[in-house]
């Protein structure tokens, strides 16, 4: 037993050593510092375990701003939602981009677009997210709805009016994973589906699922087969291949020119350049689908609302709905869904778990409110983590429970949240926040708002019985929607007419 306690022993002594050797000490005028004593890592364990939790831990200890080590990079937390516009209206001292350009080209495999290598690269793709936004906004979702009832038509609505089961995640992610891929990227030039796409979404769960491990940059060596999957999944973006698609997005035709005008960015390279696209589409807004299907379907209150309400808006334009029929709306009709969207957003506040970063270009003093400031060093990371102002019991009453209608105020969409007494200027952030805010949120929310409309209209719902209540998943704490720890079982057949 000595033989084998002794060498553990020493090893532990050495990191131990090792932490106290090298880990950083704090200076008069920065935050409060927690190292944690397993050298690099510092707190990254406890935080992956619960990061709602182990923040709140730290605030109450601490106060509202503290810096924490965290896989080798020093991140300062602001906590008061009072103090983000400090940290989002920031200047250059502040900035994402270079953050995102180191993690982004080692996930998704693409040379990063800052190296030098590409001059104005990052500019024009920037430049290519207006066609997610304004009045662009109209012919993608006048594409996906007829991509969306393409889908329902050739797998769901089928058959007698007769009850089938399915899981919902299941359901969201077949429906949603191959609505949006024809959107964006288009239909193949002899078919009206792609082939091998029930491969590809399978393929894309499995890279999705060591997706934390790689944004924390554990050497995709070290991840079994992720490599040879990422590898199969940038390979269906070949320029060959997307060549003979047809009805590509001006989103994705546009982004194609770009990297078209580099001659060092090779053929793989533009190829996982839409690969990161494709799970910028739909790696959050698949779990985001599915979290507000899900609490319709265990709020029958809401879900008879929201229904009534998607029935009220057709009904104005004198249409029928009738499962034989294909359906449409205007993006002005689903503007006016303002119980749908209030019930999407009111999931998104419970499921969103998106870390704000910023990364600190020089030593200086961020200033907070009034003489208040504190000192930050280069390379250092500004954190703001709305989980813990969406969570918040001083803005959010009963923050725990699902309110549908959270969002509105004498029939319009509710903007005034407040804490300790000041109107808070932001107070919902499951899309991120100022110049890195979501280029695609709005796309992404109508995607939500037709799926549902669809499902709604089309089907009567059940969840199964015997069911635990749903809960989320804490593992992917930072990277958005959180995904739930299991599956549910519904029950669904064609509404009668």
């Amino acid at each position: 037993m000595l033989e084998f306690v002794l060498p553990l022993f020493l090893g532990f002594l050495a990191l131990y050593l090792l932490s106290v050797r090298f880990r950083r000490t704090r200076r008069d005028g920065e935050p409060p510092l927690i190292n944690g004593w397993i050298p690099f890592l510092g707190k990254a364990l406890e935080f992956g375990k619960n990061a709602h939790r182990f923040l709140a831990v730290h605030k109450e200890k601490h106060g509202d701003v503290f810096t924490v080590l965290i896989a080798g990079k020093y991140m300062t937390f602001i906590m008061n939602p009072l103090l983000y516009p400090y940290v989002i209206k920031h200047g250059k001292q502040l900035d994402f981009h270079e953050f995102s350009d180191q993690v982004a080209p080692v996930t998704f495999g693409y040379p990063p677009v800052g190296s030098g290598k590409f001059p104005g690269m990052s500019e024009h793709i920037q430049r290519s997210f207006h066609l997610l936004q304004g009045d662009n906004l109209n012919n993608l979702t006048e594409s996906l709805m007829g991509n969306l009832m393409f889908v329902f038509r050739q797998d769901y609505l089928t058959g007698e009016s007769e009850w089938r089961t399915e899981s919902v995640y299941q359901l969201c992610n077949s429906i949603m994973f191959e609505a949006t891929f024809l959107t964006l990227f288009g239909k193949p030039a002899h078919s009206s589906r792609h082939s091998g796409m029930v491969t590809l979404r399978e393929d894309f769960v499995k890279f999705d699922t060591m997706f934390p491990l790689l944004i924390a940059r554990i050497p995709i060596s070290l991840l079994g087969g992720t490599k040879a999957t990422r590898d199969k999944l940038i390979n269906y973006f070949h320029p060959q291949r997307m060549s003979g698609w047809s009805n590509t997005s001006g989103f994705i035709k546009e982004r194609a020119a770009v990297l078209e005008q580099y001659d060092s960015l090779g053929d793989v390279d533009k190829a996982a350049h839409h690969f990161a696209i494709l799970w910028a589409s739909v790696g959050n807004t698949v779990p985001a689908t599915f979290w507000a299907m899900y609490y319709l379907l265990t709020h029958p209150e809401a879900l008879a609302v929201v229904r009534e309400e998607i029935h009220g808006v057709l009904q104005v334009s004198g249409i029928e709905t009738h499962h034989n029929r294909d359906l449409t709306f205007t993006r002005e009709q689903l503007d006016s869904l303002l119980n749908l969207e209030s019930s999407i957003n009111e999931s998104l506040r419970l499921s969103s778990a998106s870390m704000n970063i910023r990364m600190a270009q020089e030593d200086f003093s961020l200033r907070l409110e009034g003489e208040r400031s504190i000192g930050v060093r280069k390379g250092d990371l500004i954190s703001l983590y709305p989980q813990s102002m969406h969570m918040d019991p001083g803005i959010y009453e009963n923050p725990e429970s699902y309110k549908f209608d959270r969002y509105i105020e004498n029939g319009k969409e509710k903007r005034d949240f407040y804490k300790d007494g000041q109107k808070l200027k932001y107070y919902r952030m499951s899309f991120g926040s100022g110049s890195t805010k979501c280029p695609g949120r709005h796309f992404a929310v109508n995607e939500i708002k037709q799926f549902l409309s669809l499902l709604l209209l089309y089907f009567d719902m059940e969840v199964l019985e015997g069911q635990k209540p749903c809960t989320l998943d804490p593992s992917r704490a930072g990277l958005g929607i959180l995904l739930p720890t299991s599956d549910v079982q519904i029950r669904y057949r064609l509404r009668r007419s």
